[in-house]
């Protein structure tokens, strides 16, 4: 079925056109670079979804240990990784127009990377075992024990402290913006872009999926 790749395109390229050429709302000292909201907070929800994803899979493995279940974890836990540097590096590219430097050891771009770190080390442990069986099964472990650790430090911890991420505390003068900053045309924008992003990370990791099983098929590296 190639329909919902040809929604992906559709979606992606509105939210490119519409982000560039829509009327945006002035809020605080964000002025244009308020359009990077159709693409940093998309990129961050197609992370949490695909990393759910992979959590998914790996839970199966640990119930039906099958080795699909493995490989699907994995590349889902791959793109998740994907989404989350372009989410890391679009975020510190807003920050260093709007709170004067890339990187101000806010909470949430701590948590960031810290969380990004244990998704990393995943990926080394992986590599460190060469026993298909108990690499799936340790790895499976480690991949629900990162995702429960990955929550706490993107969604919950950074709203418990003062932070210039809008849903935390906040500082005097944050000119963060929020959901009710939107304008009807972003809204009509950065929902279908939230779809859009979704698919894509999605649809890479098929092909990554296909790629990954070809190979475990004819013994080739990837």
């Amino acid at each position: 079925m190639r329909w919902w790749k040809f929604l992906t395109v559709a979606l992606l390229l509105y939210t490119y056109i519409g982000g560039l050429l829509i009327t945006v709302p002035d809020v605080g000292n964000l002025q244009h670079t308020i359009r990077n909201a159709f693409f940093h907070i998309p990129m961050w929800t197609t992370q949490f979804i695909v990393l759910t994803i992979s959590l998914v899979y790996s839970i199966k493995y640990l119930r039906k240990p099958k080795i699909n279940n493995d490989i699907y974890a994995f590349e889902f836990a791959k793109t998740g990784i994907v989404f989350g540097s372009l989410g890391l590096i679009t975020g510190m590219e807003w920050a260093n127009f709007t709170w004067g430097a890339a990187w101000s050891n806010d909470p949430k771009q701590l948590g960031v990377a810290i969380a990004l770190l244990i998704y990393l080390a995943y990926f080394v442990l992986r590599n460190s075992m060469t026993d298909i069986d108990k690499r799936a099964r340790i790895s499976a472990v480690y991949n629900i024990f990162a995702y429960f650790i990955y929550i706490p430090m993107i969604l919950i911890l950074p709203r418990m402290v003062e932070s210039l991420h809008p849903g935390g505390k906040g500082v005097e003068g944050n000119p963060g913006f929020n959901g009710n900053d939107l304008n009807t045309a972003m809204k009509w924008v950065i929902r279908p872009a939230y779809i859009g992003w979704a698919l894509l990370g999605i649809w890479i990791t098929t092909l990554r999926l296909r790629l990954h099983l070809y190979a475990e098929k004819n013994q080739i590296a990837v």
